[in-house]
């Protein structure tokens, strides 16, 4: 059985998944309004505000949820997001055109205060903490 100071939602892990959470949301709503509301102003850069809210969404999920399966989910889901953010970050910066309206990862997540670019990085150093401890027992 694992100890409860081994899990993800335990410590700094409750901080992540609250953080995750509010992110789902704000990402979520935000693209859901833009899609709503001017879809046809920049129809891919709204797409991948709504990716980005699923992703957050799984990621909460994920690390939420107990068990192996639970945890391999929730790093991919993080993976998928770092990725997405260094992508459509360097992307936003080098070639403006490609994104006619900000994206949730353009400019490495700036409008939300660089918050998307911090998130995947300490979600990938808590599961390997989590993972490290669990191993060690």
């Amino acid at each position: 059985m694992t100890s409860k100071s081994s899990t993800t939602t335990a410590g700094v892990g409750r901080v992540l998944i609250a953080v995750y959470a509010v992110m789902a949301l704000a990402a979520t709503a935000r693209s859901l309004f833009q899609i709503a509301t001017k879809f046809d102003d920049a129809p891919i850069a709204y797409l991948l505000s709504a990716a980005a809210g699923v992703v957050y969404i799984v990621a909460t999920v994920a690390l939420i949820r107990s068990g192996q399966r639970w945890y391999r989910v929730a790093v991919i889901a993080i993976v998928f997001e770092l990725v997405g953010v260094l992508t459509v970050g360097t992307l936003s910066l080098v070639d403006a055109v490609l994104f006619p309206a900000d994206t949730v990862w353009s400019a490495f997540g700036a409008g939300y205060l660089f918050v998307p670019l911090a998130l995947p990085i300490l979600g990938l150093v808590w599961l390997y903490r989590v993972r490290i401890s669990q191993e060690s027992r």
